[in-house]
């Protein structure tokens, strides 16, 4: 299967800031497997409002979420 050329670096960003996937979804609203889903690059689709959220919480950018791979 060919590897997708978009990586969520949702893993990175957490660590970074202390903050747990669990603690995230409460914040965001949205279930912890579907952020599962995402933070394992296995994502075919995210809701420009979920992006919304997410970048809200972490205090980040969008390219700081998703990156572009080699």
């Amino acid at each position: 299967m060919d590897e997708g050329r978009i990586h969520c670096r949702l893993d990175e960003l957490l660590a970074e800031r202390g903050m747990t996937l669990v603690r995230l979804s409460e914040l965001v609203g949205v279930t912890v497997v579907n952020l599962s889903v995402l933070k394992n690059d296995r994502a075919r689709a995210i809701r420009f409002s979920t992006l919304e959220q997410i970048c809200a919480v972490l205090e980040c950018e969008v390219g700081d979420l998703l990156v572009r791979r080699g």
